[in-house]
């Protein structure tokens, strides 16, 4: 149950009155629909176009929910072995760290020279969401009190001082200390990543620039650029904003039902 009907009410009310001054404006001020269309004209668009829409709009989210899913267990896998050795993250890391700074729009052609098209798209979108999963989870691995991992290996010492034995502890506060300690810091990783994965997929379809049955919304929109389609530009942009949008409060509500018992963050705040 909503604790704060404001939440809702005000970004809606704020919402509404610009849709209201948008439509008026353009009324009133006889603004060209290739220049400006109303909200009214978009949404007749969207209902208009909508077979080849929801088609574009599948493309893209397929390709997004794909990418976040490879992110979130290669960014996870990469981050438990950086956390368990200093030489694996004194190797790696560094790489992953190259890979995120480098802007994924002067990757893309690249990959798409040497990859099929759907798989350097998909790749596109992957190498954006990856490093947020992977350096979040990092600093949750990294980030559990010392007094606690102390006392953890205390009570956990075995009287076995070989490998097996010390890789066995290791595993132990990686699963009952530092999994618990890196879940909040996962979960802020994965909001970031969703939006991520949504803007690498539409860079990396600008980027192919496919055309057919299998473009993505980035394709509607270049194209209704070109055709001066402007109302059918903005019903992409719509639909785009809604993913973005309905990924984000997926995730959050993820986040706060797994949190909302012990951490602080999900915590209902006192008036």
């Amino acid at each position: 149950m909503l604790r704060n009907p404001l939440k809702i009410l005000m970004p809606l009310m704020v919402f509404i009155a610009a849709i209201g001054a948008w439509e008026t404006y353009v009324r009133f001020a006889a603004v060209p629909p290739y220049i400006l269309p109303a909200p009214s004209l978009i949404a007749a668009t969207m209902k208009l176009d909508w077979p080849i829409l929801a088609a574009s709009l599948l493309v893209t989210l397929k390709t997004t929910l794909a990418a976040l899913a490879l992110a979130v267990i290669g960014g996870v896998t990469l981050a438990i072995l950086l956390s368990l050795s200093r030489i694996v993250e004194y190797s790696l890391y560094p790489f992953a760290v190259v890979l995120q700074v480098t802007p994924i729009i002067a990757i893309a052609p690249l990959l798409l020279i040497y990859m099929p098209q759907d798989v350097a798209v998909l790749a596109c979108a992957w190498l954006v969401a990856f490093f947020p999963i992977l350096s979040n989870t990092m600093l949750g691995l990294q980030s559990v009190d010392r007094n606690l991992l102390e006392l953890f290996q205390l009570y956990g010492t075995s009287s076995r001082q070989d490998w097996d034995a010390r890789l066995e502890s290791r595993l132990k506060a990686l699963w009952y200390l530092r999994r618990p300690a890196a879940l909040p810091a996962f979960l802020a990783g994965l909001r970031i990543a969703g939006g991520l994965s949504l803007i690498g997929a539409v860079v990396a379809e600008m980027a192919a620039g496919s055309a057919g049955a299998g473009s993505g919304l980035a394709y509607r929109i270049i194209e209704s650029q070109y055709r001066l389609n402007i109302p059918r530009l903005f019903a992409a942009l719509v639909l785009l904003a809604l993913t973005g949008v309905t990924l984000f409060l997926v995730l959050s509500f993820l986040s706060r039902f797994l949190l909302r018992h012990w951490h602080e963050s999900a915590l209902p705040r006192e008036a």
